[in-house]
C-alpha cells in the first residue's frame, strides 16, 4: 500500500502540472492545491515510515538490531521513524477536508474565498510545519530541554496559519450575500466549529 500511495501522489502532482500547463494562467482552485500539499507530505514522509518498518521486521525476523539497546541498537529511533509519518499523517487526513470546506464556502456564498493566496500559505505552512513537529508524541522519552522547547514552539505555531483559515473561512460567510443559508453552508459551519473546538484541546 505504501508504494501505491508513493505513486498515486506522484500521478496526482504530475496530473496537475501538465493540466495547470495546458490550460494556462487559469489559477487553481484551494482543493487542488490542498492535494498539492498532501501528495507531497505523502512522498516526504512514506519513505521513512517504510524505512522504520522494513528494520524493526529485520529485527523480527533476521536478528538485526536496529533496536535492540542490548546490542547499542536505539528503540527511540523507532519512535522517531514512527512519528515522521504519523503526525503528519493527521494532516494528510485533514488538508483535503480543508480544501472541500473552502469550496463549499466559495460556491455557497457565489464568490471567491476571502483571501485565496494567504490560504495557499496558510497550507504551505501547516505542510512544513506539521513536518517538523513529531516528537511531541515523545515528550517523556528522555529528550533534552531545548529539543523539548524546540517542538513545543513549533508545534504552537501551527495555530498561526490555522487561525489564518479559520478567519478567512468565516470572513467568506460574512460576506455570503444570500440570506438564507444552505445545507451545505451549515455543513462547514459544523466543521469549522468542531475543528475549532478540537483545537482548543491541544492548548
Amino acid at each position: 500500500s505504501g508504494i501505491s500511495t508513493f505513486l498515486s501522489s506522484v500521478n496526482f502532482l504530475s496530473t496537475i502540472a501538465v493540466l495547470g500547463v495546458t490550460n494556462g494562467a487559469k489559477p487553481w482552485c484551494l482543493f487542488t492545491w490542498a492535494i498539492v500539499f498532501t501528495a507531497i507530505m505523502l512522498i516526504v514522509t512514506l519513505p521513512i515510515l517504510t524505512g522504520g518498518l522494513l528494520m524493526l521486521v529485520l529485527d523480527l525476523h533476521l536478528n538485526t538490531q536496529f533496536y535492540d539497546a542490548s546490542f547499542n541498537g536505539d528503540p527511540v529511533l523507532y519512535q522517531h521513524l514512527f512519528w515522521f509519518f504519523g503526525h503528519p499523517e493527521v494532516y494528510i487526513l485533514i488538508l483535503p477536508a480543508f480544501g472541500v470546506i473552502s469550496q463549499t464556502l466559495s460556491t455557497s456564498a457565489g464568490k471567491s474565498v476571502f483571501g485565496g493566496p494567504t490560504m495557499i500559505l496558510a497550507m504551505g505552512c501547516i505542510t512544513v510545519l506539521g513536518t517538523l513537529v513529531w516528537a511531541h508524541h515523545m515528550m517523556t522519552v528522555g529528550l533534552e530541554t531545548d529539543t523539548r522547547a524546540f517542538f513545543s514552539a513549533i508545534t504552537m505555531m501551527i495555530a498561526i496559519p490555522t487561525g489564518t483559515k479559520i478567519f478567512n473561512w468565516l470572513s467568506t460567510f460574512m460576506g455570503n450575500p444570500f440570506s438564507t443559508i444552505s445545507l451545505d453552508i451549515w455543513y462547514a459551519l459544523s466543521f469549522i466549529f468542531l475543528f475549532t473546538l478540537g483545537g482548543t484541546t491541544g492548548v
